[in-house]
């Protein structure tokens, strides 16, 4: 286990972290946009394959951040927070995680329950085979809407989860002035606070 002396997170974490957050505002936007085409729009069928390859590009860093994590446990909290604070934290935390993992594996069974059986080919390269979809659930056609139910729903409360996530950070760094936010943003050694 690799230790972080510093009391902030190291290089690969900050990288990760930042380098997801782009790419999860980018598919929400791109989500957005492209299920407010017309299905018949030249560019609806482009964007949702982009919007498929970079899911999986999503899942596959979903995972390699996770692996580091296990392995780099993450800073510990303000010692001045409160305990509803804390809770909230791991909390949200948890439930961005959740999130990294559901919104991919949502959107997958999406595909593979689509009546169209149109493939997933990642960046136009690298085929992507379809989940088995359980019977469970009834004809292609409603499997696919209950996953696409879960997706859409999805897709709302992780933008919720983002917003409380970016406030909580803001409101440490603004209003109780500690070094949350800035050990995510360097891996210089926390400030003592004057």
């Amino acid at each position: 286990m690799i230790r972080n002396t510093s009391g902030g997170y190291g290089r690969v974490a900050i990288v990760f972290h930042w380098t997801m957050a782009l790419l999860i505002l980018a598919m929400l936007a791109l989500g957005l946009y492209m299920t407010s085409l017309p299905p018949t729009d030249p560019e609806t069928f482009r964007l949702y394959q982009l919007h498929k390859s970079l899911g999986f590009v999503v899942l596959a860093l979903a995972v390699l951040r996770l692996a580091w994590r296990l392995v780099n446990p993450s800073p510990k909290l303000p010692d001045g927070m409160k305990a509803i604070e804390k809770l909230a934290a791991h909390l949200g935390h948890a439930g961005l995680y959740a999130f990294l993992f559901a919104m991919p594996i949502t959107g997958w069974m999406m595909a593979s329950a689509s009546p169209w059986g149109i493939p997933t080919i990642v960046f136009d390269v690298l085929p992507v085979p379809h989940l088995p979809v359980p019977e469970a659930l009834g004809t292609q056609a409603e499997a696919e809407a209950i996953f696409k139910l879960l997706h859409e729903y999805g897709a709302y409360l992780l933008i919720a989860l983002i917003v409380a996530h970016a406030a909580a950070a803001l409101k440490h760094h603004f209003i109780a002035r500690d070094d949350t936010l800035r050990r995510m943003l360097s891996t210089a050694p926390a400030r003592a606070k004057i």
